[in-house]
C-alpha cells in the first residue's frame, strides 16, 4: 500500500479549488485534477475514494476554516456591540485575505449535495450557539438563526466582493453596515 504524502495532498486540494473556480463542479474531473496537481489519477484515489467524497472533504475543511477563523476573533466577555463588530470584521477579513478559498466555499455552497454535508460542522454550530446565547440573554432580538446569520453575514459579502470600489470606501461602508446591524439586532 502506498503512503500518503501531505505535499501531494495539498497540491490535489489546490488543483481542485482552482479547477472548481475556473470550470465549475461539472467541468472538474479526476484527470484534470491529477494533471494540474502533477500526480497520476491513481494517486488522487489514494487520498479520496471518489470525486464526490473529495469535494465533500475539501468543502467541509474549508467551510469549517471560514467559521473557525471568524470564531477566533470573538470572546465570551464581549458585549453585543463588540461581538457583532468582531463577527462582521472577521468575516470581511477572511474574505479579503483568503479570496480563493472563500470563493470555493461559496461556489460549493450552491450545490445541495455539498452544502448538506456541512450542516453540522463544528465552526458553524459554535457560531449558532453564540447567537443562541445572545438571544437567551436578551442581548439580541429573538429572530430565527437563519435570518440573523443572513443579516449579519450576507451584506458583508456585497462589500468585500465589490472590486469596483476602493479599499477605503469599502471600509467606510463596512463601518456603516456594522452600525446598522447593531442597531437593528441589539436590544
Amino acid at each position: 500500500m502506498r503512503r500518503k504524502d501531505d505535499e501531494k495532498e495539498q497540491r490535489i486540494k489546490n488543483a481542485v479549488t482552482e479547477l472548481i473556480l475556473r470550470e465549475g463542479i461539472d467541468g472538474t474531473s479526476i484527470s484534470k485534477i491529477a494533471r494540474m496537481a502533477e500526480v497520476s489519477p491513481a494517486t488522487v484515489y489514494i487520498y479520496f475514494e471518489s470525486k464526490e467524497e473529495m469535494l465533500q472533504d475539501i468543502y467541509r475543511e474549508y467551510y469549517d476554516e471560514v467559521y473557525s477563523y471568524v470564531l477566533r476573533q470573538v470572546s465570551p466577555q464581549m458585549d453585543g456591540f463588540q461581538l457583532i463588530d468582531s463577527l462582521i470584521r472577521a468575516y470581511y477579513s477572511y474574505m479579503c485575505e483568503h479570496q480563493e478559498i472563500f470563493s470555493f466555499v461559496e461556489q460549493c455552497s450552491h450545490c445541495p449535495t455539498l452544502s448538506d454535508c456541512c450542516t453540522d460542522e463544528k465552526g458553524a454550530c459554535h457560531l449558532f450557539s453564540i447567537i443562541q446565547d445572545m438571544k437567551s440573554s436578551g442581548v439580541i432580538r429573538d429572530y430565527s438563526d437563519e435570518n440573523l446569520a443572513a443579516v449579519i453575514f450576507y451584506p458583508v459579502k456585497a462589500i468585500a466582493l465589490d472590486h469596483q470600489t476602493d479599499e477605503n470606501d469599502r471600509e467606510e461602508r463596512l463601518d456603516e453596515l456594522i452600525e446598522i446591524i447593531q442597531h437593528a439586532l441589539l436590544n
